[in-house]
């Protein structure tokens, strides 16, 4: 007896995903809560277990296809006699489980690099995405006596090659987890990557150099003659063009709006059209806030966090939301209230290779900077592996985003939907600054608010920036505020 097992909701009502990695191939034995694939729904990075155990009979629905809530996307045979095995080819099976790497940076960033390694199922066979759903040719483990300094890494998975460089001779590339997922949210196709590690493993060195490149290229670059075979058009290895289709002359590429991005849009266009959007700003000597994080930075209680101004910003507004309770409020248009939250779910603002994702961190108004350190850094290493949820995006109440990280003054932020007020926090820079009638450097930042007017008048909203700015000022005055 076979089952077929169709694309759940997973949540907030989404209707549709697309597949972007088969773990299991035809001929597969799966158990139950077996990953089986990872989806990337409208918001986030999804793996499906399997509901049900037995063999793969088929895949019915190849990677890179979009498909809706309630389509079957494979089918399980519960009898292994009845189903069509594929016998398994040889693998180079990983040794041990791969280090989760990341990246990490003293701005206070919540950019995100790549994520957690994942070791896989026995006899799993990786493929490149795009690819139909079908076996991969795998390495095969070198003779006894050919084993040596240049023998694949056994902790490598190979991959179809479609180039002439290294590995590629054989027909196959040979990556390391890790690897292969930094390729994937990088959007880099592995076969186009020349290998330098030992047995001709490309090593992340390999692609982080390719993807540098790549992104060093711009449309100024291309020679005016789309017939020359020199051209060096938009392709695959620059992420934001994986997607898309190229122009017959080399001079446009145009990429679906899809997943996080069209997500996206969706929320701005209907938050900047549904909300009228009034923003105010404010310039803030932060000399007392660094040199606070630099005494929590030696305080031993900390030492396994990380301590950054966006730290203390949080904090401050925290603190100025328990002041001025109003702005913690969304407008419920369809039955014309105003609904005041008791509780603050606070989203920071992440760019991904994704697009834009704001999670937030659940009653963040009952923790202390410490918990309040340790949640941020859960929800920024989350961001970097790609894995927010769609729960960890949900209920927000008020936002940051944290414009510093990429050297911006200020800006006008749009709301997140749902939410009164979003605070951009700007970078800090030593300028000259007048302190006690005397002209000294002095760090400063530049903070603005942006606010719903329905719910938030200008002085509500001057009020609660001004009290952002006095903490950040002097971080002492929340002692009295606590």
């Amino acid at each position: 007896m076979s089952q077929r097992f169709p694309l759940p909701d997973v949540g907030e009502g989404l209707t549709e995903a697309e597949i972007v990695e088969w773990r299991v191939a035809v001929g597969d034995t799966v158990a139950v809560n077996q990953v089986l694939v990872e989806i990337e729904t409208a918001k986030s990075l999804v793996e499906l277990p399997s509901p049900f155990a037995g063999t793969v009979v088929a895949l019915l629905v190849a990677e890179g296809d979009t498909v809706d809530v309630g389509t079957p996307i494979i089918e399980v045979s519960s009898d292994a006699a009845a189903a069509p095995v594929v016998e398994p080819s040889p693998v180079v099976e990983p040794a041990e489980t791969a280090p989760v790497e990341t990246a990490s940076s003293d701005s206070g960033s919540v950019l995100v690099g790549y994520g957690t390694a994942d070791a896989g199922a026995t006899g799993r066979r990786r493929r490149r995405r795009g690819t139909p759903p079908a076996a991969a040719p795998v390495a095969e483990p070198a003779p006894p006596g050919e084993r040596g300094a240049t023998a694949p890494d056994p902790g490598a998975i190979s991959v179809p090659a479609a180039n002439g460089n290294g590995a590629a001779a054989q027909g196959r590339v040979l990556a390391k987890p890790p690897v292969r997922k930094l390729a994937k949210e990088l959007g880099v196709d592995l076969a186009s990557v020349t290998p330098t590690g030992p047995g001709g493993i490309v090593t992340r060195e390999d692609l982080v150099a390719h993807a540098e490149a790549a992104k060093a290229r711009t449309l100024g670059n291309y020679p005016a003659d789309p017939s020359d075979p020199s051209d060096d058009a938009p392709d695959a290895d620059q992420p934001w063009l994986a997607t898309g289709s190229v122009s017959p002359d080399g001079r446009r590429t145009r990429v679906p709006v899809k997943s996080v991005r069209k997500r996206t849009a969706e929320a701005m266009v209907a938050s900047a059209f549904s909300a009228p959007h009034v923003t105010v700003f404010h310039t803030v000597d932060v000399t007392k806030t660094m040199k606070l994080i630099a005494a929590l930075k030696a305080d031993r209680e900390f030492s396994d966090v990380r301590v950054t101004p966006l730290l203390i910003a949080m904090k401050a507004v925290l603190l100025a939301i328990n002041r001025h309770p109003e702005i913690n409020a969304s407008w419920d248009d369809a039955a014309q209230e105003i609904v005041y939250k008791h509780y603050v779910n606070l989203g920071i603002a992440a760019a991904t290779p994704r697009g834009l994702v704001v999670p937030n961190i659940k009653d963040a108004h009952r923790l202390d900077l410490l918990h309040l350190a340790r949640a941020l850094a859960d929800l920024t290493a989350t961001a970097r592996a790609g894995r927010t949820t769609p729960a960890a995006m949900s209920d927000g109440t008020f936002t940051i985003t944290n414009v510093g990280v990429f050297g911006i003054d200020t800006g006008t932020p749009i709301l997140n939907p749902g939410e009164a007020g979003i605070l951009a926090f700007g970078v800090i820079r030593e300028t000259p600054w007048v302190h006690h009638g005397k002209i000294k450097p002095r760090w400063v930042t530049n903070l603005s608010l942006s606010f719903d007017h329905r719910l938030v008048d200008g002085e509500l909203g001057s009020r609660f920036l001004a009290d952002v700015a006095r903490v950040l000022e002097d971080p002492a005055r929340a002692l009295a505020w606590a």
